[in-house]
């Protein structure tokens, strides 16, 4: 895909001049307008695009913001209400912040689960995965100390359970706790810690952003046949058609996004958040937003707390090593009868943990807890690894115009023969 160079060439004078000393609209050319992308791609591949939205939304937003927030605990939780009751316009840009940040994870685990159910993470797009997992990673930091700093109950609540949790962790544990707290407890210093870190962490993560489009631009798009591009029938240029895509997908997502902020702004929140920290009252619950809720319901599965620490970091950490857990030469699930069942139940297994989560860690909930964490596991380090081995996949086509076009690929080729290809795509 990389050999595809730009055919732009300046009009005027002064844009030849220019393109000749900084090449950045022959750049843009060539990356957003006649880069080649699969012709059979399909709504699946318009969340980049609405993450790329979302993102921007999220670092303009919080640019305002900052510009009336006050990081002190004395005051924070005053500066919010002063936002949405005082600031023209300070309700709407706060609630497009805090829901924008939910709207950003739903887009982000649909990213997510699309690629695991194509295989984009298989070679030769291994680095793009991986910086997909560190941008996913860096979003879970920033929004953790993003909940923090409306100085709910919920948020000095939260805060605490989690910096406690990291003192768990051997040798370092106790430097990270006392950084993060810059004092004996969660208070003024960890506040304005976190409001520090939240500030830059958006600009780090649109920074990965522009080395995830840079790898990926390398190897060139997945499609849902996992088929590389063979001739110039596979593919069209990226604009008008996946431009359109991507607009018209981008428009559908808003409207969902305006959707929760005009009519159930605070539907994903909680309601202890309106209330002014208390360090003497705990509440009877405490439970984080909703896009960390697998993860907390892995942490409290482990009856120990260092395994529970380390069973929360493995479950986000493994899938950096899905192109090597996978030993499939068949990229697609669509080709893949028996993965697909098994990827169906990670989604169910998933949706399990996050729905016990939100649950208390008692009777019951605590041992489905401990079953589906085991099957998380078990999918990627058993499951997955063994499949490539036992599995017949069904033919592929010889070509993405083929399978566009309909026709029947693969006709009288032993299983596996034509999926080799794949390796070099």
């Amino acid at each position: 895909m990389s050999q595809h160079s730009s055919t732009y060439v300046p009009k005027s004078a002064f844009g030849k001049w220019f393109e000749s000393r900084l090449p950045i609209a022959s750049l843009i050319h060539s990356s957003f307008i006649a880069y080649p992308v699969p012709r059979n791609i399909n709504y699946f591949w318009t969340f980049g695009a609405i993450l790329s939205f979302m993102l921007a939304s999220q670092i303009l937003t919080g640019v305002f913001l900052a510009m009336y927030y006050t990081p002190h605990a004395s005051l924070a939780f005053q500066s919010v209400e002063h936002i949405m009751r005082d600031v023209n316009f300070g309700w709407l840009i706060r609630y497009m912040h805090a829901n924008g940040a939910s709207m950003f994870f739903v887009a982000v685990y649909i990213h997510i689960f699309r690629g695991i159910y194509y295989g984009s993470y298989k070679a030769p797009r291994e680095i793009l995965w991986i910086l997909g997992v560190i941008i996913y990673g860096l979003m879970m930091a920033t929004a953790f100390m993003g909940y923090v700093l409306p100085w709910g109950q919920m948020s000095f609540w939260g805060a605490t359970v989690i910096t406690n949790i990291l003192a768990a962790i051997p040798v370092i544990g106790d430097t990270i706790q006392s950084l993060l707290w810059g004092g004996y407890s969660v208070g003024n210093p960890t506040l304005n810690r976190f409001f520090s870190i939240h500030y830059l962490l958006p600009f780090m993560i649109a920074g990965v952003v522009v080395l995830h489009v840079w790898a990926l631009h390398v190897p060139g798009q997945n499609n849902p046949t996992g088929v590389p591009i063979k001739s110039d029938k596979d593919w069209v240029p990226f604009t008008p058609f996946a431009t359109i895509k991507d607009l018209f997908a981008t428009a559908v997502f808003m409207l969902v996004f305006a959707w929760f902020i005009f009519y159930i702004p605070n539907y994903m929140g909680h309601a202890d958040n309106y209330v002014p920290a208390n360090p003497s009252v705990t509440p009877a619950h405490i439970v984080p937003e909703w896009y960390f809720l697998p993860f907390y319901a892995i942490l409290r599965a482990i009856p120990d707390k260092l395994g529970g620490v380390i069973a929360m970091f493995a479950s986000i950490a493994v899938l950096a090593f899905l192109p090597w857990l996978d030993t499939s030469k068949v990229r697609s699930t669509s080709y893949r009868p028996l993965y697909k069942q098994f990827f169906w139940i990670l989604v169910a297994d998933t949706l399990l943990l996050g729905w016990l989560g939100a649950k208390p860690p008692e009777g019951w909930y605590v041992i489905v807890s401990q079953i589906a964490t085991a099957y998380y596991f078990i999918h990627f380090l058993v499951i997955l690894p063994l499949l490539g081995f036992i599995e017949r996949p069904l033919p592929l086509p010889n070509s993405i115009l083929e399978s566009v076009l309909g026709q029947k690929g693969g006709a009288g080729l032993p299983s596996g023969a034509n999926a080799e290809p794949q390796s070099k795509g």
